[in-house]
């Protein structure tokens, strides 16, 4: 059964709290495409706030000292490998391109997560059966 506020999303740098395991968090390190290009860095973690997991990961690209950064949500899903300096992301730099906008006054809009989970090919995390991806089981 699905409570009120499942799949209500906020970014990690909105609370007091912290990864659990410093070693384990991955805002700042590069993110590469599928064929290792350069996407951007990761900003920030979109937290469930009922489950207490990571769902999508902010990536800022672009820009000089922060002024005129592009941001992109990417499911977690998408992440194939985590090394000490990089996310990697099965899709393509193009495909990633043509994701939904990001805007930042729909940061919690469960519709808005529905829709860009669905560009990604992915079903939401709070539909029925789905599982959430075996981190960080698959490090390099």
């Amino acid at each position: 059964m699905e409570t009120p506020d499942t799949g209500m999303l906020i970014r990690l740098s909105d609370t007091d709290e912290t990864v659990a395991n410093a070693a384990e968090d991955i805002r700042d390190r590069d993110v590469k495409d599928k064929d290792g290009a350069d996407l951007g860095k990761v900003s920030d973690l979109l937290v469930d706030e009922t489950e207490h997991k990571v769902r999508f990961i902010e990536v800022a690209s672009g820009g000089f000292l922060g002024i005129g950064r592009e941001k992109t949500f990417i499911p977690v899903d998408a992440i194939t490998a985590i090394t000490s300096g990089e996310v990697l992301i099965v899709q393509t730099c193009s495909h990633i391109t043509g994701a939904p906008l990001y805007d930042p006054s729909l940061v919690r809009e469960r519709d808005t997560y529905g829709s860009i989970l669905e560009y990604y090919g992915y079903v939401p995390y709070w539909a029925p059966g789905y599982r959430y991806p075996d981190f960080p089981n698959y490090r390099h």
